[in-house]
């Protein structure tokens, strides 16, 4: 039954607003030549992609099939004319939108008709029922109901028997009536071999500049480290025991508080050192790997927080580190800015699909997360993009919040 519902409303999505979303943007492309369409085709082209991604959400809710969106980025929004047609002339020459155009007729006749069976069995199934129920009696001798000709109450039966065979029949094969729909839309509106290899490039451009960009951050970020602290100690040091040489005869009392001094500023250094050398490979992740490091952040946090980790080998120090940060930042978020009561860590891997590190944390914070507005989830995108790894956000208002990050990689070595 859940099927046949599904079925009947992808039949008023492909005969309605897809033949209608059709029907509006031929005319608007057409209306281009007289200027009124470079307006409306923005417009309807959005309602096509607001469309089609529903039906991308559908096909992963229902069918259990991704569908990647193929879409260029577009240029930002500019005020006046130049801004329009130039916005215009990039969706024209972007591939999936004409795609989008074909696959719009498309589901208007295949796809209708591909939905239709699952509604259309268990209806004509009734129809069995309706009539052994007694309009047999109204249409005999003029009604055919499938192969049986209704002439009186054995032939009303038989129309039961046959509707009850047509409703177990569709209990069955309905699903994969729906699933056809969707495997229709998948081959129509995914992105073609070139579209991905223009992604990957694209992808591949902006990680490596964004590599790039954060290495040198980095980098000066040490700098400053050691110029401010470290170095500075060290050079202080350096004068005092340079003054202590002088003093250690004449006044061995003063000699003594400024060796004092140089063993205090020694320290101060060392600690300094090593909390630069924790902040760019922490020991305990070089040592025991990502499993034991993330379980000693948990510890480390101010809020409780539950581990369920199970990982058994060791990955790239890169993608260890990158992880590593990665988890630290959101635990930070989760204690800082979602005023959570309660934190919830899993870090597991899977060998399927190449191998796959997936790592999840939930608070019960009040909510309300948006990467687009900072707290430091862009910076965790990037570092998760170099591995073309990628981060998802599900945080409703009022909670609770799951940051969910994949990262694709394999184990180099038992744990």
């Amino acid at each position: 039954m859940t099927a046949a519902v599904r079925g009947l409303a992808l039949c008023l999505l492909s005969l309605g607003a897809s033949l209608a979303l059709f029907i509006v943007s031929v005319v608007s492309i057409a209306l281009i030549v007289v200027g009124v369409g470079l307006f409306t085709t923005p417009a309807v082209t959005h309602l096509v992609r607001m469309h089609a991604n529903q039906r991308r959400y559908l096909a992963y809710d229902w069918a259990g099939l991704t569908v990647p969106s193929p879409y260029r980025p577009l240029p930002p929004a500019d005020d006046g004319l130049g801004g329009t047609v130039k916005r215009c002339t990039r969706l024209l020459r972007d591939p999936a939108t004409w795609r989008d155009l074909i696959w719009l007729l498309t589901d208007a006749v295949f796809g209708f008709v591909t939905a239709l069976f699952p509604p259309a069995f268990i209806a004509y199934g009734i129809e069995g029922f309706v009539i052994f129920a007694g309009v047999w009696r109204a249409v005999r001798h003029h009604y055919w109901y499938a192969f049986i000709p209704v002439e009186g109450f054995g032939t009303a039966t038989l129309c039961a028997c046959l509707g009850a065979l047509l409703i177990v029949l569709a209990t069955g094969v309905s699903p994969h009536f729906v699933r056809g729909h969707f495997l229709i839309v998948k081959a129509m509106i995914s992105p073609t071999r070139g579209a991905r290899l223009e992604q990957r490039v694209e992808r591949l451009y902006e990680t490596r500049h964004d590599a790039v960009d954060s290495s040198a951050a980095e980098l000066r970020r040490i700098e400053r480290d050691l110029h401010d602290g470290a170095q500075a100690r060290l050079v202080s040091m350096g004068m005092s025991l340079g003054t202590i040489e002088a003093l250690i005869e004449k006044d061995p009392a003063q000699a003594k508080k400024l060796i004092a001094q140089a063993r205090q500023n020694s320290a101060e250094a060392l600690t300094e050192l090593r909390d630069l050398v924790r902040g760019i490979h922490p020991p305990v992740l070089a040592e025991r790997g990502l499993g034991d490091a993330a379980r000693a952040l948990a510890l480390r946090m101010q809020v409780p927080v539950e581990t369920d980790v199970e990982l058994d080998g060791r990955f790239p120090e890169p993608v260890e580190s990158a992880a590593y940060f990665a988890i630290s930042e959101v635990l930070t978020n989760a204690a800082k800015h979602a005023k959570a009561g309660r934190v919830w860590l899993d870090v597991h891997y899977t060998d399927t699909e190449g191998g796959m590190l997936r790592i999840a944390v939930t608070d019960d914070g009040r909510g309300g997360a948006d990467p687009a507005k900072g707290t430091g989830m862009t910076g965790i995108e990037r570092r998760l993009a170099r591995f073309d790894g990628i981060l998802a956000v599900s945080s409703p208002p009022g909670g609770p919040t799951m940051v969910t990050m994949e990262i694709p990689c394999q184990t180099v070595r038992a744990g």
